[in-house]
């Protein structure tokens, strides 16, 4: 770890709006894009933040990304919206998914949105954050961008990573928040490895005899486990309905892998949905038993050799916490990778 070096955080933001805006993303939104990519950073999820720039530059390079979409409500009923991103970069469609989740709740107590020809928008954790930020309950449901997983017992690749993201406001202490792929590992691990140099635990893949790979550099021949066997697939499956086939976006052998196709339209199908507490019941009392339950938790007793139990939401917060301060980490290989990126956009190099 020590060949680490850290971007600040406002440097990150900077040199990442300074090379989308020389591809021709307007300005405030490369800023939006900038900002919400380093979230993803900020709670340790490295495969989807900055770490995802090079790709994103090929994909609107090849032309995959409409880089002036009209991003609007396309349907909207009661409660519900369907949001068309008319292929803008992802992280600008969901940004509008929680602005109209937002509203919604506020008028409906709650409300579900689903997008549609949206992208590659980062951690899922970053968009429910974003309403408990605000004190509602947010969950995330998105198809991932290329199919990894077969189906439990097969060999074809009809389904992605499929995340789902929940986040529970808790007043003043950290939310409690859970941001999980439906398989073992999600993509971008595997990519992070591969970049390393690393080798990947037997858990995470397996080949068309069922034989685990190891090798990142080998992904391709094989298949993404799902989280606790065949459950996991299940999940996988009925968040590709709700995030995909609701909301008439890619799913199963529509989808798009978006490795191999920099300049096809990905169409990728994402939902939010927020609840506001304080419709079943007094606001306060519901943090408090929110708390109580962590602190319940967090004070129970231990396995032999295991120091504390954790909450889901709290590495995010210690991460988040010591990253502020600290910056955003980045290997020889990403560093190089990036510097690569702004030769070929006339951006200062990063020199850290």
């Amino acid at each position: 770890m020590g060949n680490l070096k850290y971007l600040s955080i406002g440097d990150a933001e900077n040199f990442i709006a300074a090379i989308l805006c020389a591809v021709k993303v307007p300005a405030a939104d490369a800023k939006i894009v900038a900002q919400l990519m380093i979230k993803s950073d900020l709670v340790g999820a490295d495969g989807h933040g900055i770490f995802r720039l090079p790709a994103y530059l090929k994909r609107i390079r090849a032309g995959g990304v409409n880089l002036n979409p009209n991003i609007r409500v396309e349907r909207e009923q009661g409660a519900t919206a369907l949001i068309n991103g008319d292929n803008g970069l992802g992280h600008l469609v969901m940004n509008r998914a929680v602005e109209v989740a937002i509203e919604k709740v506020k008028e409906h107590s709650v409300c579900w949105v689903g997008s549609h020809y949206g992208n590659h928008s980062g951690a899922a954790s970053v968009y429910v954050r974003k309403l408990a930020e605000q004190g509602y309950i947010g969950i995330y449901m998105a198809v991932g961008n290329a199919n990894h997983m077969a189906p439990w017992g097969g060999i074809d690749l009809l389904l992605s990573t499929n995340p789902i993201a929940i986040a529970v406001p808790a007043g003043d202490t950290p939310m409690v928040l859970l941001d999980i792929a439906t398989t073992v590992a999600a993509y971008g691990k595997v990519k992070l490895a591969a970049q390393k140099g690393e080798s990947m635990p037997n858990d995470w893949m397996i080949d068309r005899q069922g034989q685990p790979i190891t090798d990142p550099k080998r992904s391709a021949e094989g298949s993404l486990l799902p989280i606790g066997g065949y459950k996991g697939y299940g999940l996988a499956v009925m968040i590709g309905l709700l995030a995909g086939a609701l909301n008439n976006a890619a799913v199963g052998k529509g989808t798009i892998d978006f490795n191999a196709h920099h300049d096809l339209m990905t169409n990728t199908g994402q939902t939010i949905i927020a609840v506001d507490p304080s419709a079943f019941g007094d606001k306060q009392e519901f943090i408090a038993r929110v708390i109580a339950l962590v602190d319940d938790l967090k004070s129970s007793s231990t396995l032999p050799g295991v120091k504390e139990v954790r909450v889901p939401g709290e590495g995010a917060a210690r991460v988040m916490a010591e990253r502020m301060h600290q910056g955003i980490p980045l290997t020889p290989e990403l560093l190089d990778a990036l510097n690569i990126c702004a030769k070929e956009c006339g951006v200062a190099l990063l020199s850290i």
